[in-house]
């Protein structure tokens, strides 16, 4: 203890330092990043977590000698400050905290500069200002430099290993399991802290790397055994509806099932997604099983009927991977396979990942005339995005499998005033106030394309499959959610059943068309393509199933862990009643939830090992 007195006694400017760190960060786990605890462990360790890991930061002072300590005392506060400011940054709009594969995504900076300063705010300065403090505090001469100390770094090791120790400990007997959690990533930073989470995930990164060098052909074996165990048969009556037609994908920016059938101050939202519903199969509980990833990760799921990735981007991290993908699948079969997106072609690392997936072809942003009369927001404005996309449809070779994916309905959600077809909603929360008019504006972007595609004679050879990619709103604006939805808060329950984005399945021509309530997800649509257009999905690794089979069970795994039955929701650790959100006992949850961990933990082994490349040629 006489030691321990001693060191910060001979630095006191490391001691201001260290204290200024802890509090700073316990005070943003309140404010910024609004973590609950639901118990006094629970709060201690979230007041706790940050102390060993300054202490640790700031402990690699006392290597350095007595002149250059203070500044590196200085400079260790400053990006320390910087991590805690880009997770925040992070988590205005995610919900979720930076990992390593998503810092090294640096083609998509460029793109994201615009969202990154909507989520700024003028009072982030404050974070700061410990640093300035620090400075002024070595400047002004008002602290003291002190030779170095052989013991020092010792004893502020045993110091923080002690704290670490005992942190870890309480968080083990608090959450038991807590580090297999690694797709929990909130959970973790309440538990062990953001400085120890950014270390946890580095080793779980390196750790995934490891798993395809270490894989071996018998791997796939259990994954197949596995899959088959769960593959179901078509719907006979659908079953080939759709051979030899073009298969045309539409992947709509943000939007949520919310808005769907709903109104803004007495103005439909949605008209024409409204008016679809009578003539597709609509599926009102159809989820997306996004991450980080978010649109690239709607694709792979699509594309693969393999999850994404918990942290970081499959299109980054695995683009080299071997997949049974649909539109290889596809052109095995005589489809000439294509995306349509304008946007840079190496944005989320697609220019490299469809390749790997089998596309043929790739019209980005070159193929598109874009200017600042039509673009708003992320680049060219939806309208325009379907208009100069017909052209493109008309001159590929049939039938095609080609995916749209519009921009404007992407966050900070702007858009000019001539394009406002309905007022923004008046809340706390800009991003949800702007979201509706951009919504609306899909929309009509929306119908305008299908009225085109009936004047050019494309409709009526074509299936369309309509979803929405990700949400668009994230719980930092359940304040103003609960507004619009008129409920006096927004539970975990409601945050699950949030992430319902709509599907349609449009079949021109075809009559028996109604809503389907079956629970599903973004992961069941492969399957479901491929028995449509008439091909068996036997042999292929697959974790979701046809969305019509007569067998088929209510049942949706969320990247997170989360399940959704027909009768249940399981999320966070707490099992819901699926008809009105009340708590059941966690027994009446606990059979899927098993099931939604082998899911994740199957198409893990199958992403991160590489383990399709094992698989025999179809």
């Amino acid at each position: 203890m006489e030691k321990v007195k001693a060191l910060f006694s001979r630095s006191q400017l490391m001691l201001i330092a260290i204290v200024m760190l802890w509090f700073k960060t316990y005070i943003l786990y309140k404010v910024g990043f609004k973590i609950n605890t639901t118990n006094t462990v629970q709060e201690f360790l979230l007041f706790i977590n940050p102390l060993s890991s300054a202490m640790i930061l700031f402990g690699f002072c006392l290597f350095f000698g007595y002149k250059n300590r203070n500044t590196m005392i200085v400079v260790i506060s400053f990006l320390s400050t910087c991590v805690l400011y880009f997770n925040l940054l992070y988590y205005r709009f995610f919900s979720d905290f930076l990992t390593l594969p998503v810092l090294f995504q640096t083609s998509n900076a460029k793109d994201i500069s615009g969202s990154v300063i909507e989520l700024a705010r003028f009072v982030d300065v404050l974070l700061f200002a410990d640093v300035l403090l620090l400075t002024y505090l070595i400047l002004a001469k008002k602290v003291s430099i002190v030779p170095k100390k052989k013991w020092e770094p010792v004893v502020m090791a045993v110091l923080a290993t002690g704290i670490f120790f005992t942190n870890i400990t309480l968080a083990q007997i608090e959450r038991p399991q807590l580090l297999t959690r690694s797709f929990d990533r909130e959970m973790l930073v309440q538990y062990i802290g953001t400085f120890n989470y950014h270390v946890y995930d580095a080793v779980m990164q390196t750790s995934t790397k490891a798993q395809r060098v270490f894989a071996e052909s018998s791997d796939i074996l259990e994954v197949k055994q596995y899959t088959k165990s769960k593959e179901l048969p078509p719907d006979p009556e659908l079953f080939g509806i759709a051979e030899g037609k073009n298969v045309i994908v539409i992947s709509l920016e943000s939007l949520q099932t919310f808005v769907i059938n709903n109104t803004l101050y007495g103005e439909e939202v949605t008209p024409f997604l409204n008016r679809l519903i009578e003539d597709s199969y609509y599926f009102d509980n159809f989820y997306h099983q996004t991450a980080q990833g978010k649109t690239s990760d709607s694709e792979f799921l699509l594309d693969t009927s393999l999850f994404g990735r918990s942290s970081g981007a499959v299109f980054f991290t695995h683009s080299g991977n071997e997949y049974q993908a649909l539109p290889e699948t596809l052109g095995k079969h005589g489809y000439f396979t294509s995306v349509m997106h304008a946007n840079n072609r190496s944005f989320w690392n697609r220019d490299l990942m469809y390749n790997s997936l089998g596309y043929d072809h790739f019209y980005d942003i070159e193929y598109y005339d874009v200017h600042d009369e039509n673009s708003v927001g992320w680049g060219l404005k939806d309208y325009d995005f379907f208009e100069q996309s017909i052209d493109l449809l008309k001159n590929q070779p049939e039938p095609y499998y080609t995916k749209l994916i519009t921009l404007t309905n992407h966050f900070p959600f702007e858009l000019g005033e001539e394009d406002r077809l309905i007022p923004e909603y008046h809340s706390n929360s800009r991003t949800l106030n702007r979201y509706f008019p951009t919504v609306r504006y899909m929309d009509m972007a929306f119908e305008h394309f299908f009225d085109r595609l009936k004047e050019e004679g494309i409709y009526e050879n074509s299936i369309f499959i309509i979803y929405g990619d990700h949400y668009g709103i994230s719980e930092n604006h359940n304040r103003a959610m609960s507004m619009y939805l008129e409920k006096e808060e927004i539970t975990p329950f409601d945050t699950v059943q949030l992430q319902r984005v709509p599907l349609y399945i449009h079949i021109p021509g075809h009559r028996d068309n109604e809503v389907k309530n079956t629970v599903s997800g973004q992961i069941d649509l492969k399957p479901t393509i491929m028995h449509l257009v008439g091909l068996s999905t036997k042999n292929y690794v697959h974790f979701g199933s046809d969305l019509f089979s007569p067998n088929r069970e209510s049942f949706v795994v969320l990247r997170d862990g989360s399940h959704v039955t027909e009768y249940n929701v399981q999320t966070r650790g707490v099992c819901y009643r699926k008809r009105d959100g009340a708590e059941l006992d966690p027994l009446n949850c606990s059979r899927k939830m098993k099931e939604a961990e082998e899911h994740l933990a199957y198409s893990d082994r199958v992403v991160l090992g590489d383990l399709l490349r094992f698989a025999a040629p179809k």
